[in-house]
């Protein structure tokens, strides 16, 4: 008995909340599936040594540590950006339109969505922090 993998033991339909569209980097859910099929199809006379599981497990852990740190800076970053537009609460700002023209209204409100920040204005108007050409008191 060797101690290959089936490939196809790897991909299922579930997909894990770490994979991206597009993207091949594995979560921590795949990372499980691959030791338990490595663990459950190992040479009972050739067993997995002590520190390799160790190893594995460190890995494991390593892995689960940075996902929360990402989820952490995401959060940080989203209150970031609602906190740099709630500065501009009150104040006068200028923007190009669509059509390439400035334009000038103060700032009622902020919020974030979809990790952009947007300004309401006091003429019903949203745009997003990143249109701002200028800032007045």
């Amino acid at each position: 008995m060797g101690n290959t993998i089936d490939p196809s033991l790897l991909y299922t339909n579930n997909q894990s909340t770490e994979r991206k569209t597009g993207s091949d980097i594995l979560g921590k859910d795949d990372f499980l599936k691959i030791l338990m099929v490595q663990l459950q199809n190992q040479d009972p006379m050739n067993p997995l040594q002590d520190k390799d599981f160790i190893a594995q497990m460190a890995t494991f852990s390593s892995l689960e540590q940075m996902t929360n740190l990402n989820q952490t800076m995401q959060q940080f970053a989203a209150t970031q950006k609602l906190l740099q537009g709630s500065t501009l609460i009150g104040k006068k700002v200028t923007w190009l339109n669509d059509k390439n023209e400035l334009q000038s209204a103060a700032v009622t409100s902020a919020s974030v969505k979809n990790g952009d920040t947007w300004l309401t204005l006091d003429n019903n108007q949203n745009i997003s922090l990143d249109q701002i050409t200028k800032i007045e008191n």
